[in-house]
């Protein structure tokens, strides 16, 4: 368990934004060599714990400062600009204390996010090798003599490995559920065995679970959490595509400065690499692509917002979830192509090995097979032609 004791969280976008700015040059300066030698990030993680930026979400009630979704997305944002892998590991850490939110029971809400403002994380465990999709979960909670017990294994269970709670889905008695249990219970192994091209450094590793014992206040109904149009999907989403933005935006700055030390081409007539009309083309698309992203991602905030302060209603959430759908997209593809491009903005010293540079788009690459673009196209297209609402199942 992390030792800090109750950090302050920031009270406004200021204060957040002015804790970021502390923060994230550190972080920026390791990332590339905690990528290619494969460091976890265990100290910067340690550091957003102790400035109080994973425990923002924390309802008031609970003590917290219970700030929007907007400002885990701002810390999602610029954290991915300088370290993709170090931002996805909260993502779940916010899903899961927004489950908790909703549905949770109450002993186990004051648990958890007392331990968060404590400085503890959250990490998920749901994927499952072997079944037909996904959803498929052979993981079981099962009532025995002793009371419940926990069997099965999880993979890719991103920010594990450095997490001190883990949200667990499986399958109970009367239909899906989490499980909210410490990480170093008795019967839990975690192995750090990720092994991508991309986003190698997210903590993500295999979970074991060898007849756990589980108390039942620790069981929470997942499909509670759909049984009628939320703005939970959305949420989840929205914070996969401000990581996408995030590598985008870094990506770009990336180029940018390779492309101020670059050597023209001859053709071009001109004695920087900056004053290449052909090569100012390139970068203006590529900044026309970030700009959209952004923008979208900026949009698909205001629409969660907006159906949360509404209370929620069908017609809000269904706009909330187009919204993030097409932010994701959007951001899938900007991540992925300003990735690529800015060995263009640089010339042949940008395909260095020592520069690290494919990072931005291993990443990229990496982080963005999570859940299809095709299916967000095709819920937005469903829209577009029949007013179809988006499903309600957690992924859009």
């Amino acid at each position: 368990m992390t030792s800090v004791l109750r950090p302050a969280a920031p009270e406004n976008s200021a204060a957040l934004r002015d804790a970021l700015s502390r923060i994230v040059p550190d972080i920026a300066a390791s990332a590339s060599d905690r990528d290619r030698d494969r460091v976890l990030p265990r100290a910067e993680l340690d550091a957003l714990s102790e400035a109080g930026l994973l425990a923002i979400t924390v309802p008031a009630d609970h003590g917290g400062r219970g700030l929007g979704i907007g400002a885990a997305v701002t810390i999602t944002a610029e954290i991915a600009a300088v370290d993709p892998s170090l931002a996805q590991i909260p993502q779940s850490h916010f899903v899961f204390l927004d489950a908790l939110r909703r549905v949770g029971p109450p002993d186990l809400a004051r648990e958890v996010f007392g331990r968060v403002l404590r400085g503890d994380r959250l990490a998920n465990a749901q994927t499952e090798r072997g079944g037909a999709t996904v959803l498929d979960d052979a993981t079981a909670v099962v009532a025995g003599p002793d009371g419940l017990r926990l069997t099965g294994a999880k993979y890719y269970c991103t920010g594990s490995v450095l997490a001190d709670l883990l949200a667990v889905r499986a399958v109970g008695p009367a239909g899906r559920v989490l499980v909210y249990l410490p990480a170093d219970a008795s019967g839990i192994t975690i192995a750090d065995d990720w092994d991508a091209v991309g986003q190698r450094t997210t903590a993500s590793g295999t979970v074991t679970f060898d007849d756990v014992a589980v108390e039942s206040h620790r069981v929470v109904d997942f499909d509670a959490l759909f049984a009628r149009p939320t703005t939970y999907g959305a949420r989840a989403q929205i914070l996969h595509a401000a990581i996408d933005v995030g590598v985008a935006t870094g990506a770009l700055a990336a180029g940018a400065e390779l492309a101020q030390r670059a050597r023209p081409w001859f053709e071009a007539g001109t004695e920087r690499a900056v004053d290449d009309p052909l090569l100012l083309g390139v970068a203006g698309e590529l900044e026309l692509t970030v700009r959209t992203a952004r923008a979208l991602l900026d949009a698909a905030v205001a629409a969660i917002e907006a159906a949360e302060a509404a209370g929620e209603p069908a017609d809000l959430v269904a706009e909330a979830s187009l919204a993030t759908a097409a932010a994701k997209v959007a951001a899938g593809r900007a991540a992925r192509r300003v990735g690529e491009a800015l060995f263009d903005l640089g010339g042949t010293r940008a395909a260095a090995a020592s520069s690290n540079l494919s990072r931005y788009w291993r990443d990229a690459r990496t982080h963005t097979l999570h859940d299809p673009e095709r299916w967000k196209l095709a819920h937005l297209g469903r829209w577009a032609l029949t007013r179809t609402a988006p499903p309600v199942h957690g992924n859009i």
